[in-house]
C-alpha cells in the first residue's frame, strides 16, 4: 500500500477529530436513545431501498466490466431480500441488552472500598473492508449499540452502495439527536486513505480489517494502533471413529459446498481410519456430484475415485473454492495434532457420538470456535445471536471469534470509598 501524503493525513485527521467529538457525546447517551437511532436506521434502509439498489446496480455493472471474480460479485450484489436481512439485523442489535455500563464484576474490599469493573466503549474504531456493502450497516449498528464512533473505509468496488447506505445511517443518527459524525465513510478510492487511518494515533483507538489475507496483512504491516483480525480460515472437520455415518457425510458435504468462498467453510476433512472404508465412498460420491475436487492422502484415495494426491502444501491451505483436502488419521490425538499444526485457529469441528472424545476435542483444539456435530459454517455473529458481527477474530486479545457489540467494549474500574486514604 502506498504511503499517504500530507493532504490525506489531514483529511483523515479531520475525520478522526469529528469522530472523537461524536464519541464523547455517545458515551453520555442512554441506551434508549441509541436504540431509537438503530430502529430509525432499519426503517431508513427499507424506505430507501430503491436508491440503495440503484447505487448497487451501478457498482455491480462496473465490477463486471472490470472482470471482478464471480465470488466477489456475489458478495457485492444486493437484493431486496439482502436489504431486509440488513434491516432485521439492526433491529436484533437494538433489542439486545445494552452492553455499555454493565457491571462485569463487583465486590467489597475488607477496608470498605467498593470495586466495580464496568464495560465501557473503546472510543473510535476504524473498519477497513472489501466488497460487502452490508458491512457498512452492520458495522455502524454494532458501533452505535456499543457507543463507539466509527470511520468506515469500504472497497472501491462497493463505493456507491456504501455511500447510499451511509447516508441513511447518518440521517437516522441526526433524526435521533445524535451527532452524525458518529458514523463516517471515507469517500475515496485512494489507497493512501487506509495508511492514514491505521496510523491515526490518538484519534483512532482500534482498527478492524475485513477481507482477504492480503488486505489484512497490509493493514497490520502499516498500523501503529491496535488491530483485531484473522488472516485465514483454514477450518477442519474431524470424522471420529464414533461418528454417525449419515451425519458425517451430511455435515462434511454442506460445510464445503454451501458457501465455499467464505472463511468458515471446511477446507480439510480428517477421517478416523476405523471408519474410512464406510464413510469415504459415500462422501466422495457426494463431493463428485457437487463438483468438488478432492486432494487426498494415499490411504484415502483408495476410497475416492476421481481424487488426486494431496501435496504437502494442501494441508493448511485456505482454498476458498470447490476444493477439499482429505486425510486419514489413526486417533483423536492425531486429528487434534493435525488441526493445531495446520489450522488457523478459526473454526474446527468434530463429528462423534462419544461424549468423552467431544470433550477432549473441545478442550484441546486451540481455535476461536469449536463445533461438536455441527458445521463450521455456523461460525457467524448473526447465527451466534449477536445480530451481526464486526468481524471474526483469531487473536486471543482482546476479543476472539465472531465479535458483536459487547466485544467492541473494554472496561474500567470504578472504585467508591468514604474518604479512604492509603498510608
Amino acid at each position: 500500500m502506498a504511503t499517504c501524503d500530507q493532504d490525506m493525513i489531514d483529511r483523515i485527521s479531520c475525520m478522526g477529530k469529528k469522530a472523537r467529538a461524536a464519541a464523547a457525546q455517545l458515551v453520555t447517551l442512554n441506551g434508549g436513545i441509541r436504540n431509537n437511532a438503530l430502529l430509525a436506521m432499519a426503517e431508513g434502509l427499507l424506505a430507501q431501498r430503491p436508491l440503495i439498489l440503484a447505487a448497487n446496480e451501478e457498482d455491480v455493472s462496473i465490477a463486471r466490466k472490470d472482470g471482478l471474480a464471480s465470488a466477489m460479485i456475489g458478495r457485492l450484489e444486493l437484493t431486496e431480500k439482502k436489504i431486509d436481512v440488513m434491516a432485521r439485523s439492526i433491529r436484533e442489535i437494538a433489542a439486545q441488552v445494552d452492553p455499555v455500563g454493565q457491571a462485569l464484576e463487583a465486590y467489597d474490599r475488607p477496608n470498605g472500598l467498593r470495586i466495580e469493573k464496568r464495560r465501557v466503549p473503546i472510543g473510535v474504531i476504524g473498519i477497513v473492508y472489501e466488497s460487502r456493502p452490508n458491512v457498512t450497516s452492520d458495522a455502524a449498528a454494532l458501533c452505535l449499540k456499543s457507543a463507539n464512533a466509527c470511520i468506515l473505509r469500504g472497497g472501491k468496488e462497493s463505493m456507491r452502495s456504501n455511500m447510499a447506505i451511509a447516508a441513511v445511517v447518518r440521517q437516522s443518527l441526526d433524526s435521533a439527536g445524535i451527532n452524525p459524525d458518529a458514523v463516517q465513510l471515507i469517500e475515496t478510492t485512494d489507497r493512501t486513505a487506509v495508511g492514514a487511518l491505521v496510523t491515526a494515533e490518538g484519534l483512532v483507538d482500534l482498527v478492524i480489517p475485513r477481507g482477504g489475507e492480503s488486505l489484512i496483512r497490509a493493514v497490520v504491516e502499516q498500523a501503529t494502533i491496535p488491530v483485531i483480525k484473522h488472516y485465514r480460515g483454514v477450518c477442519h472437520i474431524y470424522l471420529d471413529q464414533y461418528a454417525d455415518t449419515d451425519m458425517a457425510v451430511k455435515v462434511a458435504l454442506s460445510a464445503k459446498v454451501d458457501g465455499c468462498g467464505v472463511c468458515n467453510t471446511a477446507e480439510c476433512i480428517l477421517v478416523h481410519a476405523a471408519i474410512a472404508e464406510k464413510v469415504l465412498p459415500a462422501l466422495g460420491k457426494r463431493y463428485r456430484e457437487a463438483g468438488v475436487q478432492m486432494r487426498a492422502d494415499a490411504a484415502s484415495l483408495r476410497y475416492l475415485p476421481g481424487g488426486v494426491p494431496a501435496a504437502d502444501s494442501d494441508w493448511g491451505t485456505e482454498f476458498l473454492d470447490m476444493i477439499v483436502a482429505i486425510r486419514q488419521v489413526d486417533s483423536l490425538d492425531a486429528a487434534i495434532q493435525h488441526i493445531n499444526r495446520y489450522g488457523s485457529q478459526h473454526t474446527d469441528a468434530i463429528i462423534t457420538e462419544n461424549l468423552e472424545n467431544a470433550r477432549n476435542f473441545t478442550a484441546r483444539v486451540d481455535s476461536a470456535s469449536v463445533m461438536v456435530n455441527a458445521s463450521t459454517r455456523w461460525a457467524d455473529g448473526y447465527e451466534y445471536g449477536l445480530g451481526a458481527e464486526i468481524g471474526i477474530s483469531t487473536d486471543k486479545l482482546h476479543a476472539r471469534g465472531p465479535m458483536g457489540a459487547a466485544d467492541l467494549c473494554t472496561y474500567k474500574f470504578v472504585v467508591t470509598g468514604n474518604g479512604h486514604i492509603r498510608k
